[in-house]
């Protein structure tokens, strides 16, 4: 199932907003932070620019399960969202709460993403605090 719209029930605008999305490597910090690539990256290359983490896909987080760790050598893919996570978080389990709060995370940074334009190799914003840990870290600043 996929988003589809047809230019007969569409107007100008929505189908200038579907021609002009972003398709980029989107990447969420465990603190909140977007970090977009316009073209494929290798994990190793993301994480190079960050000791101590490890990068995951969004389509393989589950609670009560542990998160899968991108192999170093996967190229990231235009259109997908990953979180950038603390390695001492690789082997615990999420809970509903840690997965809740890094949706949060996501929604907010991908909303603050949406709000500006596109034409940078690799952009960043950071977001406010939603006040919850993620993954067993107080983000406070």
């Amino acid at each position: 199932m996929g988003i589809c719209a047809s230019s007969q029930y569409t107007n100008n605008k929505a189908r200038m907003s579907l021609v002009n999305w972003p398709c980029t490597v989107q990447i969420i910090h465990f603190e909140g932070k977007l970090q977009e690539y316009e073209h494929p990256v290798k994990a190793a290359q993301v994480l190079s620019q960050k000791q101590g983490c490890f990068l995951c896909s969004s389509e393989s987080m589950f609670i009560d399960a542990h998160v899968p760790q991108l192999p170093l050598n996967e190229e990231l893919q235009l259109g997908q969202i990953y979180f950038l996570l603390p390695l001492s978080q690789a082997k615990t389990p999420l809970s509903l709460q840690d997965l809740c709060a890094l949706a949060i995370k996501a929604s907010s940074a991908l909303s603050c993403s949406s709000n500006r334009g596109v034409g940078f190799h690799q952009r960043c914003c950071n977001i406010p605090d939603s006040g919850f840990n993620v993954i067993g870290i107080n983000v406070d600043r």
